[in-house]
């Protein structure tokens, strides 16, 4: 971490967590390899805000910061990606986001972020986006090569003690990335490849790291295929990606973000049949299953291995709430790399499939 720190120009890091990580004392174990007296921040909600951000942006004002390094999963790594934004953008945090022309006005001035993940499943330590909640509860994605980490520490060992429940969540997420992005229609071989490489590495070992979350060679591959599929971001994600920022845009109930892909992922899967060509043959292949396997079927069956919630309902999402979602995944900006166009009622049956 010296050296890191160092080799990025951050001589006044902020330090971003959450008071979970802080409790097992990891935090405690990195600030003390950071430069002394280094300010930490821990009120990172499970979905980030653009009012945490602002509270976080105030302490690293105050301490004169130079840098950030976050620590956890994609909460407080996309969290400290949107305060770097912040220390050196000025201006309406919105004006910044993807779908509002903000990412040609992300420029390289923006404050250096190392990123330690302790889960293996957001692929935000080497993606280029912060999903972000405003204020008015739009979940909004920012979108620049600039909020790409400067360094990423990604260490398997630091993943031990996540309990089977959430290494299922975070490794089905990770899973998810990998699909929708082989399945985004957009020109990207090379990205293509290595979410295929990521998707056979975390099919093979997720039930290894639920079953013993100290069987280091399983956390090993999760961590590595959770890491491919955030270099695969730029492809495009698709209908998984746009309900589930719509639905974690939403402040009662806070929901889980790799739960609810797990849960969405089968029917838009379901839905894309037919407008793949031959892409779920390559995936099943990629997975090691016969090439006439029903993945959306296998992946149902792996989401009751790892008890994962049945249906929305189950989470306690309020069935008035889901055409506010509709409206909110029509403007993603996942929405439009789905492989098959989708409306609105579209959205409406999805919802109504997972409301259970």
């Amino acid at each position: 971490m010296p050296d890191q720190l160092t080799a990025v120009g951050i001589t006044r890091p902020l330090i971003v967590s959450d008071r979970g990580l802080a409790a097992t004392g990891l935090v405690q174990r990195i600030e003390g390899l950071c430069p002394p007296a280094a300010p930490v921040f821990l009120d990172v909600p499970p979905n980030p805000t653009e009012g945490a951000s602002r509270a976080a942006l105030a302490v690293y004002q105050t301490h004169r910061c130079d840098g950030i390094c976050a620590i956890g999963g994609g909460s407080p790594i996309d969290l400290a990606k949107c305060v770097a934004l912040m220390a050196s953008h000025s201006g309406p945090l919105e004006s910044y986001a993807a779908i509002y022309g903000g990412i040609s006005r992300i420029t390289g001035t923006i404050a250096p972020v190392i990123a330690i993940p302790t889960t293996a499943g957001t692929g935000s330590e080497v993606g280029r986006a912060a999903l972000i909640s405003l204020d008015d509860g739009r979940k909004l994605g920012f979108i620049s090569p600039h909020l790409i980490p400067r360094r990423a520490v990604c260490d398997p060992e630091l993943t031990i003690g996540l309990p089977p429940f959430l290494t299922g969540a975070t490794g089905l997420d990770a899973l998810s990335h990998c699909i929708e992005t082989f399945l985004s229609p957009r020109f990207n071989p090379p990205a293509e490849a290595i979410a295929l490489d990521g998707a056979g590495r975390i099919w093979r070992n997720i039930d290894a790291a639920c079953a013993n979350g100290r069987d280091v060679a399983a956390r090993t591959e999760m961590m590595m295929g959770a890491l491919e599929g955030g270099l695969t971001f730029q492809k495009g994600l698709g209908a998984v990606h746009a309900l589930s920022h719509a639905l974690g845009g939403l402040r009662e109930p806070s929901l889980h973000h790799g739960t609810l892909n797990a849960i969405l992922l089968p029917p838009v899967m379901r839905f894309n049949a037919g407008h793949v060509g031959d892409k779920m043959k390559r995936l099943n292949a990629a997975l090691d299953l016969p090439a006439g396997t029903d993945l959306a079927a296998e992946i149902e069956a792996l989401t009751h291995r790892l008890n994962i919630p049945k249906g929305l309902r189950t989470l306690g999402v309020p069935p008035e709430k889901l055409p506010w979602v509709i409206e909110r995944a029509l403007e993603d900006h996942s929405h439009a790399t789905n492989p098959r166009p989708v409306t609105r009622e579209d959205y409406a049956r999805l919802l109504a499939e997972v409301m259970v």
